[in-house]
């Protein structure tokens, strides 16, 4: 090793608390630790506890759950999530492109950050960072793979955006599915062109609820009609209920998204680390039970399962 400051000899002179080797010069007498890798950046957590963390987060359980078992407080955990979150959004983007698909369902997940929608215009809030959050999603039917995914609020310009995303994820003709949230033909035809795609809307009937029933229960689906908009779908292969059963795995996945409770997100950018971290690792981590591999496997991305290791750094 040479003097990173004369470029004289050095010799080691122990090691630093974290076990890496420490060196002196025999010139200027300063001492330098041998550059390592820092796979967290600047953050002082240990690796292995750092890997800990967000493995109970991906497990669906909260930040103060997860500074109990770990006695990490809880803003370093905030930090850690940021951090790969942020990593997990570059990954998919990077991994997930230009794929040749068939079937494609969307559809919105509603949360909300800091307050519902309701509270926030009965206290006259007017940022854009509070109150209802629409993540919208896109999976491949075959594959189980998330194409594509969206935070933000239930309106024609980010479907636009969530659609522009669908579009770098894919290639070719595909078909398409959705609810019948009116923004999605435009968009969709924007993004993909109706020449190249065929959408499908599917639109589910409910009957209103017995007076007996409480608020929450859910209302009872009487039937379901499935619509041709342009292009030439197959309307028996029309379907959302995939995407759907998505929808349930992130609530389960996710503690902030677990419907009647305190744990929400506090600020939207907490929130959209979360869902990127969640995406992430279902696609790449997550054995897919019906698969027996990951959705990234069996869409050929990946050709194996990966380790918290691999997608965090």
């Amino acid at each position: 090793m040479k003097c990173q400051a004369c470029n004289s000899d050095t010799k080691k002179f122990g090691k630093d608390r974290k076990g890496h080797q420490r060196y002196r010069c025999l010139s200027c007498k300063k001492t330098f630790v041998e550059a390592y890798e820092k796979p967290l950046g600047e953050m002082r957590l240990p690796f292995q506890k750092a890997l800990s963390i967000i493995k109970l987060l991906v497990e669906g359980c909260s930040i103060r759950s997860a500074e109990r078992i770990t006695g990490v407080e809880k803003r370093t955990i905030l930090s850690l999530l940021l951090l790969v979150g942020e990593r997990c959004e570059n990954l998919m983007t990077e991994r997930i492109h230009g794929l040749q698909v068939e079937n494609v369902q969307c559809d919105e997940l509603w949360g909300y950050v800091g307050m519902k929608e309701k509270t926030k215009t009965r206290k006259g809030e007017t940022s854009n960072r509070i109150g209802d959050a629409w993540c919208f999603t896109a999976i491949e039917r075959r594959t189980k793979l998330i194409l594509a995914w969206h935070l933000g609020r239930r309106s024609a310009d980010h479907t636009i955006d969530f659609t522009e995303k669908l579009r770098h994820a894919t290639k070719g003709s595909f078909q398409v599915n959705a609810d019948g949230f009116s923004a999605y033909q435009d968009a969709i035809s924007y993004s993909l062109g109706a020449q190249h795609v065929d959408f499908a809307v599917i639109i589910k009937q409910y009957a209103h609820n017995p007076e007996s029933e409480t608020r929450y229960s859910p209302s009872e689906c009487t039937g379901c009609m499935k619509v041709a908009v342009y292009g030439h779908p197959d309307l028996k292969a029309a379907s959302t209920s995939h995407i759907e059963r998505q929808n349930l795995t992130v609530r389960m996945g996710m503690r902030r998204m677990t419907r009647l409770t305190n744990a929400f997100s506090k600020k939207w950018k907490n929130l959209k680390a979360a869902y990127a971290l969640h995406f992430a690792y279902y696609n790449f981590c997550r054995v897919h039970q019906s698969l027996r591999v990951t959705p990234a496997m069996e869409a050929g991305i990946t050709d194996h399962i990966w380790t918290l290791t691999e997608l965090v750094c």
